[in-house]
């Protein structure tokens, strides 16, 4: 199969296209043959070493296509059935094969682009069950979300508002994503610099995958019983401390959570999560904007624009069908 691959940690100038061996199923695993591809931030991480791999390594956490094999002791799919799956524990996504737990395989819904599927598994399903098992959000609630107009906070401004939020607020940096943010229903969207003059104790829920500084300022605009959620840390401003009699005397608390982690230790629970998420999206309830969709050779462009934070909306890498293949 062809497929990207991290050859070295020099960032995306470190993925190369090559060709390599297809990955086999193991009996709890499906392979598929991929169509479709999200990009996302993470992957500009993981390119650059922030968490090493055995290189070479094929990134790639979340892919639609159909099914090419099934491990022994999977049920309920079929060969060349349209899917969509979190390769999330493996990676994968950027090959024309790639094989996840069968538990993190979800079927298309009838009707559904399957482009569109691809850049479902990952960031709704984030915000799904962040907000919903980890924060546990509660109608009429209010909620702030930091970089409200990128592939994950458009998500949480939306599921936010599905779940009942009351009032939902987004965060971006420029005045650009501020009108990308608008557009996608946020009741009130602020630059960063206004976070510096808001008022205190406003919010139930932040949810917060830039990190830095901002993440410690946060916590003054929770009120009583407030939650953030630490969901990433695309500033790359490393960890931040967090005094626990700040939590203690403000009756508030900060969540983390992490797909890929629940993914490896609970797939059964992220892929019931992973098939609300595309009914969701399928339906219309919630949008993800495909900003373009690109030749998977073009991933060293298209992850240099996510590391640089000058992209709005998401792109979706297509690939060629593999040589000799039957799904």
């Amino acid at each position: 199969m062809k497929a990207i691959q991290i050859a070295s940690y020099d960032g995306p100038r470190g993925l190369t296209y090559d060709t390599l061996p297809e990955p086999e199923p193991t009996s709890e695993q499906v392979a598929l043959t991929v169509e479709f591809a999200g990009a996302n931030y993470v992957e500009a991480l993981f390119a650059g070493g922030l968490v090493p791999k055995p290189l070479p390594w094929v990134p790639g956490i979340e892919a639609a296509g159909r099914i090419r094999a099934l491990g022994e002791r999977v049920e309920g799919f079929a060969v060349g059935e349209q899917v969509a799956a979190l390769t999330i524990n493996k990676g994968g996504g950027y090959g024309q094969v790639a094989v996840t737990h069968a538990e993190l395989v979800a079927p298309i819904p009838p009707g559904m682009d399957p482009s569109l599927a691809s850049v479902v598994p990952s960031n709704t399903t984030t915000a799904l069950i962040a907000l919903e098992r980890i924060a546990h959000l509660q109608p009429g609630e209010h909620v702030l979300v930091h970089a409200a107009a990128g592939g994950l906070g458009s998500q949480f401004g939306q599921i936010a508002r599905t779940l009942g939020a009351g009032r939902v607020v987004g965060v971006v940096g420029g005045e650009e994503k501020k009108r990308a943010a608008l557009d996608l229903g946020y009741d009130e969207v602020w630059l960063r610099a206004d976070l510096e003059s808001a008022e205190p104790g406003q919010f139930d829920v932040i949810a917060d995958p830039v990190a830095g500084p901002g993440r410690i300022a946060s916590l003054e605009l929770l009120r009583l019983g407030g939650r953030l959620l630490a969901v990433g840390d695309a500033s790359q401003a490393g960890d931040q401390a967090v005094s626990s009699n700040t939590l203690w005397f403000k009756g508030i608390g900060v969540h983390g959570f992490n797909l890929g982690a629940m993914s490896a230790a609970h797939p059964r629970i992220v892929g019931t999560y992973l098939r609300r998420a595309l009914a969701l999206v399928a339906s219309g309830e919630v949008t993800v904007h495909i900003a373009e969709r690109a030749p998977i050779q073009d991933a060293p462009r298209v992850l240099t624009a996510l590391r640089d934070g000058r992209t709005i909306g998401k792109t979706v890498f297509v690939h060629e069908r593999p040589t000799g293949s039957q799904a």
